[in-house]
């Protein structure tokens, strides 16, 4: 098709295959008859083919997909006018919800050009994130709850490319992309979905023995950081494939490193510096820093993208406090490829890292079972958005503080202890 750009032709078919039917059988493990709802930038479409086969060959009921357009954003921005920043299309996101609480499955396929927006005006930027994370809140919180199985996978887009690998001809840049998204998905390898199945059970190891010393709080220090994140009463440390409440065991994010839980919102005191840029809605936000009291952000700077982190913050009451912490050892396979993606789904796997806003119930002790206003008496936060941002690297301690206030090494130098 004449949209597709040349490039694509530098994207392995064997493992572009490969990645496909691990997002079905590993990401998502789509059940016979279920749904499917794809999401993804119109330069995916390669993948966004190879999944739908792979979907039907499993037995799915119908496979939806909705494109994004890098150019149709952009002239939004350029010529819309001024009071649609202020909209979104809720019809979308409620099909979307209501396709979800039928029963249908969700995979986003990401690959968006991480600094799209980075020319455009904040205040716009911002409006626009407000109203499509209202507009979307019905839909995502069936994914934040974990009502269903889903997934997300990532394709090189050549502009997402040419960010990370700048001093390349663009064909030469989507191969590396390529190659490096196929390598920290494991379907480089004969059988990837043997090697999921062992890096899941590794990551279960770790989450088993977190929730074995049901720490009180995490204590993180380091260059810019001496931050205590108090962990939810009843949490619980998750990583690699869950349970969703339909029953069906899934990897939410390929690649994942990292294993997981929900701090208590109301209790984390401290300051911390970002170790890596945070990609947002296509504006790049970098060196973040920002200083907790009582759980809440009170002071917040950034050397790049200032305006729109603070945007960020003023999304909702919760926008300010956390739903996530994750740990993840320096030594990654993603920290050690040495790339910065300028993607969150990759770079969060690369390091340490904390999550502003909507916790996940699933990182609860019967979760499932919990009422919203439990969830939030235990310490869940509740917010319209959920970003993830790097605090970790090879030069951050972590302590596990217990109830009776007693330190136990988690990290050490960003290695587990």
């Amino acid at each position: 098709m004449n949209f597709m750009s040349q490039s694509q032709d530098s994207v392995d078919p064997v493992k572009l295959e490969k990645l496909a039917e691990v997002a079905i059988k590993v990401g998502l493990q789509l059940q016979s008859g279920q749904d499917l709802v794809v999401t993804a930038p119109v330069v995916a479409l390669p993948l966004v083919r190879l999944i739908t086969k792979h979907a039907y060959a499993a037995g799915a009921g119908i496979v939806t997909a909705f494109y994004s357009d890098e150019a149709s954003t952009l002239a939004r921005y350029q010529y819309g006018r001024d009071e649609s920043f202020d909209r979104a299309s809720d019809w979308l996101y409620e099909g979307m919800a209501k396709a979800y609480a039928n029963g249908a499955a969700r995979l986003a396929v990401a690959g968006d050009n991480p600094m799209l927006l980075s020319e455009q005006d904040p205040a716009k930027v911002g409006r626009a994130n407000r109203a499509n994370s209202a507009a979307y809140k019905p839909a995502l919180e069936k994914i934040s709850n974990f009502d269903i199985n889903w997934n997300i996978v990532s394709y090189p887009n050549p502009a997402w490319a040419k960010l990370v690998f700048p001093n390349d001809p663009e064909p030469i840049a989507v191969a590396k992309l390529a190659k490096a998204i196929f390598a920290a998905s494991r379907v480089d390898v004969d059988d990837p979905v043997a090697a999921w199945a062992d890096h899941n059970a590794n990551l279960r190891s770790r989450s088993a023995w977190l929730n074995g010393e049901r720490f009180a709080s995490l204590h993180f220090t380091g260059p810019g950081t001496d931050l205590t994140v108090g962990l939810a009463d009843g949490h619980e440390w998750q990583g690699g494939a869950s349970t969703a409440k339909n029953g069906v065991t899934c990897n939410p994010n390929i690649p994942t490193e990292e294993v997981f839980t929900t701090p208590h919102a109301w209790r984390v005191e401290g300051h911390v510096s970002s170790t890596k840029p945070l990609s947002h809605q296509g504006t790049l936000i970098d060196n973040i820093q920002v200083r907790f009291e009582a759980g809440r952000i009170v002071e917040a700077k950034a050397s790049r993208g200032e305006k729109v982190l603070n945007k960020v913050l003023d999304t909702d009451d919760g926008a300010r406090r956390l739903g996530e912490v994750a740990l993840v050892p320096h030594s990654s396979p993603i920290s050690a490829s040495g790339i910065l993606f300028y993607n969150t789904l990759f770079d969060e796997n690369a390091s340490c890292h904390i999550a502003l806003g909507q916790c996940y119930s699933k990182c609860f002790l019967d979760g499932a079972n919990l009422s919203q206003e439990q969830i939030q008496a235990q310490g869940g936060n509740s917010s319209l958005i959920h970003i993830d941002w790097m605090i970790g690297s090879g030069k951050i301690d972590i302590d596990g503080i217990t109830p009776d206030g007693a330190r136990v090494p988690v990290m050490r130098q960003g290695e587990w202890a």
